[in-house]
């Protein structure tokens, strides 16, 4: 099949974007890297009147570490982060993250916010910017706002944006080398969608674990976090809690059942992945 048609518009700075996604409402869509909007356009399940070519724009072309964060521009794909884009322990996890996303050309054109921005339940940066306790920067008419990734992701494909708006940046804290970051996801092949991830956080204090975060990704309707599974950490040598957590992780999910997998399985993966994350946390 062939996409319905559409009208085109490349425009070159963010306030003309805006300008056009407010003109014309949910009628309009993004495009950055189009990894995930161009096929369901070939196929007809999404059938924008407008696309908005973010390409173009030159501020938003752009990656650094400032300040104690990583600043993420809407136009940085996947790719970049196949190496440390910086020092300590969120550089060095955003790189093993990176190597699990789809495939090579796909990284190569897809995009980081774009992916928050579709947010997929499956999708690794949507879970590990959750766990990093993220902020997502938002253009809109009247300016730009801030979103926490803990209010950003409202359901399946279905985000705290709102009509007339864009993703524009994703902030990252740099946590320091008090930290520990660790990821685990299991797939039928490398490159499909997960079909259950951990993602976690640890700070530790003479080897104890004195902060914890654990997101969820590929299991139901969205990422979510797992504060029972981070409080059974607190105080614990990681490796030692390391399966209480990732039973407490199990026991509070809520995975769905689909064509994929059943959520009985689904609740398992949630376990094993748990606990394979904290190991590679401790391993880091």
């Amino acid at each position: 099949m062939k996409p319905a048609a559409f009208d085109y518009h490349a425009p070159r700075t963010v306030e003309e974007a805006v300008a056009l996604l407010a003109t014309h409402g949910e009628e309009a869509r993004i495009l950055a890297g189009g990894q995930s909007l161009v096929p369901t356009m070939a196929f007809r399940m999404a059938r924008p009147g407008v696309l908005v070519d973010i390409n173009r724009i030159p501020d938003l072309a752009f990656l650094r570490a400032e300040d104690g964060i990583l600043r993420i521009g809407a136009l940085t794909r996947h790719a970049a982060f196949e190496k440390p884009v910086a020092p300590g322990p969120v550089g060095a996890l955003l790189a093993r993250v990176a190597r699990h996303i789809a495939h090579a050309p796909i990284r190569q054109r897809g995009t980081f916010c774009g992916s928050l921005a579709h947010a997929d339940p499956a999708s690794e940066w949507c879970a590990t910017t959750l766990a990093l306790s993220g902020t997502l920067m938002v253009a809109g008419p009247d300016g730009q706002r801030a979103v926490a990734a803990e209010d950003w992701f409202q359901g399946v494909f279905t985000t705290a944006i709102a009509p007339g708006e864009m993703l524009a940046e994703v902030r990252l804290p740099l946590l320091g080398p008090d930290w520990r970051c660790g990821f685990a996801e299991f797939a039928r092949r490398a490159g499909d969608f997960a079909l259950a991830m951990a993602v976690v956080a640890l700070r530790l204090d003479a080897g104890r674990v004195a902060e914890a975060r654990i997101a969820l990704g590929g299991i139901g309707g969205r990422p979510e976090l797992a504060p029972d599974a981070a409080a059974a950490l607190i105080g614990q040598l990681p490796r030692d809690a390391a399966q209480s957590s990732a039973e407490r992780a199990a026991a509070g999910c809520d995975p769905q059942d689909d064509i994929h997998a059943p959520a009985d399985y689904r609740r398992d993966l949630v376990r094993v992945m748990v606990r394979r994350a904290i190991e590679d946390a401790i391993a880091a």
